[in-house]
């Protein structure tokens, strides 16, 4: 098996050498570049923390929020994050319950950690956006002596519900994923604190018959699950625009365009960040130029189906004969004041995917990690296009408005993408990021077969 940016493959490895391969990362010597790695992100994170506390003591005002744009950086960073965690369900979940698991067995684990950590981030931004983050409880249906309940016909109380409830089962669905593997690290574990550990949280997993046959039913219970999270959470998230009668933002086309414009990002994160893994770790026997292949050819069909979702835009805009529509759509986004950020994310969504066309790109590594990059920046262009370029731009010219983000707002951005990094190194240290015990049954079947 060979790659143009790899080296040669020779051989099958045995099960012992795949565990002992995949699951020694977690009690080797920290490597130098990891400890940078790990130190850097950490330094952002401080700073992070720092900025929220700034927000919270002296309030919104440190952002650049202004009338009439009263969302911008916080909402953009929450859509943004909260599209990227659809890809880990959308792998695990939605490709188990189809039974195609010898696609998503090598990526899934480095996905399932990927929709936590990026959940984490998006959590934090509809909080910090209330002003008063202390009064967040209101947003939830809980018995009150003041009588103050949600309002169940805004989106927003449903968009406390579905993320809540989406953290929840897929905090469930990793863990339960991660069983057979911490027992498996557990037996291996060169120390006896660390066994026992392990041990806990493996809890008394045996291996047995009966276990496998519970677990096998549990797991693909929660997949079931999860399954309708990928369309219902951002089908939520797109109705806090959709239901609004704001140019640029009243329209039906919002929750499959948010839906697929999540999974898209999620993919491209996904390549992202198991690209560098993948090199630092020599995983070229686990993570192969076929699953490369595979996530070139779901990027190329989501960045057409985000491309579409485009061209529907502009022709809704001048088929409807709103001249507010048509002027938001048709002038001020290609053409006004945040222009450039437009044509730049036409080029990174819609254009370079266009690379993906070609076998031998899809199975490049390198090539494919520059693409991913370029959509997660296309990516987080539109949400900005949607939220700021619609509201600096109203119904009354009187009420026009430039955005321009403050120092808080880019540290703030910043900062949760070094906490996001700091996660995922935690977890590449701390937990088995490859499926053991699934590629193992996988490679049994392919033996047999």
């Amino acid at each position: 098996m060979t790659d143009g940016d790899d080296p040669v493959i020779v051989g099958n490895p045995s099960d012992t050498a795949l565990s002992d391969q995949l699951l020694s990362h977690t009690w080797q010597p920290l490597s130098r570049g990891w400890k940078l790695a790990f130190a850097i992100t950490g330094a952002g994170t401080l700073m992070l923390l720092y900025m929220i506390t700034l927000t919270v003591l002296r309030g919104i005002g440190m952002w650049g929020n202004n009338i009439p744009t009263a969302w911008a950086f916080g909402i953009i960073n929450f859509v943004w994050w909260i599209g990227i965690g659809h890809a880990g369900t959308f792998i695990s979940a939605i490709l188990l319950v189809l039974e195609q698991q010898h696609i998503r067995t090598s990526i899934n684990r480095f996905t399932e950690g990927m929709t936590l950590f990026a959940v984490v981030q998006a959590g934090m931004f509809p909080l910090l956006h209330l002003g008063r983050p202390w009064f967040a409880y209101w947003l939830f249906p809980y018995p009150s002596v003041m009588d103050m309940w949600p309002q169940v016909r805004s989106a927003l109380p449903w968009d406390a519900a579905a993320v809540s409830t989406y953290l929840l089962v897929s905090i469930m669905f990793w863990y339960l994923g991660l069983i057979p593997d911490l027992a498996g690290v557990r037996d291996r574990a060169p120390t006896l604190r660390r066994r026992r550990v392990y041990g806990v949280f493996a809890l008394g997993w045996s291996g047995s018959v009966q276990q496998w046959r519970h677990y096998k039913i549990a797991y693909l219970t929660l997949a079931g699950l999860a399954t309708p999270l990928v369309v219902s959470v951002h089908s939520i998230v797109s109705l806090d625009f959709a239901e609004s009668a704001l140019p640029g933002w009243h329209s039906t086309i919002f929750p499959p365009f948010f839906v697929a414009g999540a999974i898209f990002s999620g993919f491209a994160l996904v390549v992202t960040l198991i690209v560098p893994a993948r090199r630092v770790f020599k995983l070229y026997n686990v993570i192969t130029p076929r699953h490369l292949d595979m996530m070139g050819k779901l990027m190329l069909v989501t960045s057409s189906i985000i491309a579409y979702s485009y061209i529907c835009e502009l022709f809704l805009a001048w088929w409807s004969g709103n001249r507010y529509e048509m002027f938001e759509q048709l002038h001020e986004r290609p053409f006004g004041f945040y222009a450039v950020g437009f044509w730049i994310m036409i080029s990174c969504n819609c254009l370079i995917t266009q690379l993906l066309w070609s076998r031998r790109i899809r199975r490049s590594a390198v090539a494919l990690f520059i693409i991913a990059a370029f959509v997660n920046v296309g990516m987080w262009l539109e949400r900005f296009e949607i939220i700021v370029v619609s509201l600096t731009r109203d119904f009354l010219p009187s009420s026009w408005h430039q955005y321009m983000p403050t120092y808080v707002d880019i540290c703030i951005l910043a900062g949760t993408l070094c906490f996001f990094g700091l996660l995922f190194l935690t977890f590449l240290r701390l937990v088995p990021f490859v499926p053991v015990a699934e590629l193992k049954e996988l490679k049994r079947e392919e033996e047999h077969a």
